[in-house]
């Protein structure tokens, strides 16, 4: 996807489903039961309303985030009772309610994730399953989620490290994400007096706060770009809220604000420098827009360019 990912939000445009991918059965209103993926798929599974669905222990499951209703719907018929995000963007509590599903949020990084959020993850994880399957997604479920239910397989007991590095290669893992490779390598079985030691008071919802919560906002906005280019840069049929200028224009204001941010200055001159120039890329599409520009494949070039220095920002600084 975008900058938007690079420190600890939702994974975006490199994370493309795989070919192949299986089709199950969709849960019809009367809510049978529907068979998830086992430990012996070797390829990811596709569901009503999920992406990536790949088993790290028997009722134990990392894929996408839900997509609407559906996809909550899916996982109940799967019996899952729980849900862990370790997204960057706050969950959707209220659907997964309505389905009798509780919500867990503890986001992690492209990069990996101290001991400490593991140990949140691991309590998370094993309490849960005492009242049924759990269901652990990031944005596709391709990267932080595996990432994250390899080292939590590994510290109950359930895999070892090999396996489970294995497992995040089904789910579809870039090699490049070497700190969340590690975290699962790396990951040994925690005793019950290490998990119970753990405060097991976890938030429905995380709010990210500052220059993440920026990151989330660009992360959503580039989400909209994609369905107005689909859309053939007019307003989609589905979405009538979202206005191609507007949405353009928000992605160049987010970007010249986190540019000019503390945080970025942090980072350094040439991080700073990618900001803006991504800010004035998108400012360049938003012109576009305003001017009443037609043609989709000049608008989609344009739209292009940002994502492309996006991906370069992301190899240095996130990947």
């Amino acid at each position: 996807m975008l900058v938007v990912a690079m420190l600890a939000t939702g994974a975006l445009v490199s994370c493309s489903q795989p070919a192949g991918t299986d089709e199950r059965a969709a849960p019809t209103p009367s809510g049978p039961t529907v068979r998830g993926p086992t430990m012996n798929d070797q390829k990811p599974v596709d569901m009503p309303g999920l992406h990536n669905v790949v088993a790290y222990h028997e009722g134990f499951y990392s894929g996408s985030v839900p997509e609407g209703r559906e996809g909550f719907q899916t996982l109940a018929a799967m019996g899952v009772k729980t849900i862990i995000s370790v997204d960057g963007a706050a969950p959707d509590v209220e659907l997964a309610r309505k389905e009798g599903i509780r919500y867990i949020h503890l986001p992690i990084g492209y990069n990996g994730f101290e001991e400490g959020r593991k140990a949140e993850l691991v309590r998370a994880t094993r309490d849960a399953m005492q009242n049924g399957p759990v269901y652990m997604h990031c944005h596709h479920g391709k990267h932080r989620s595996a990432g994250a239910a390899g080292a939590v397989a590994v510290s109950l007991g359930w895999a070892t490290p090999a396996e489970m590095v294995e497992r995040m290669k089904v789910s579809g893992t870039a090699p490049g994400y070497e700190g969340l490779y590690a975290c699962t390598a790396n990951a040994s079985v925690m005793s019950v007096e290490e998990i119970d030691a753990v405060a097991a008071d976890f938030p429905e919802v995380s709010q990210p706060t500052g220059f993440v919560k920026g990151m989330v906002e660009i992360e959503e906005v580039h989400e909209h770009l994609l369905a107005i280019q689909k859309a053939g840069w007019r307003v989609p049929k589905d979405h009538p809220d979202l206005v191609p200028a507007a949405e353009a224009g928000r992605m160049a204001d987010l970007l010249r604000v986190l540019g000019a941010s503390e945080r970025s200055q942090r980072e350094g001159s040439e991080f700073t420098a990618w900001l803006i120039r991504d800010g004035e890329h998108a400012a360049r599409l938003e012109d576009m827009l305003v001017a009443g520009e037609t043609d989709a494949e000049t608008l989609s070039a344009q739209f292009r360019i940002v994502t492309a220095s996006c991906k370069e920002c992301h190899v240095k600084y996130r990947d």
